[in-house]
């Protein structure tokens, strides 16, 4: 199974949604902390190697475009 990276979420405005009020009153590292928790828990749903490998990479990629969204657009908003 290669690693979809096409838009595939049922409802994706909602998710972003709950995303950012999960983070509301978080502090920085409680928000770094969260994220963690949630990549470990998506992986573990994941649960193949090779579609996480692939995802890692992906990801990489993504920070080293040039189109890429800045920091300033994290799910904790502007700094």
């Amino acid at each position: 199974m290669p690693l979809i990276t096409t838009p595939n979420l049922e409802a994706g405005d909602d998710f972003y949604a709950a995303l950012l009020e999960a983070h509301q009153a978080l502090t920085p590292a409680a928000s770094m902390a969260f994220n963690a928790r949630l990549i470990l828990l998506m992986a573990n749903h994941i649960g193949r190697q090779d579609v996480l490998a692939e995802a890692l990479a992906a990801a990489a990629m993504a920070d080293a475009a040039p189109d890429s969204a800045p920091d300033s657009e994290s799910p904790r908003g502007p700094a």
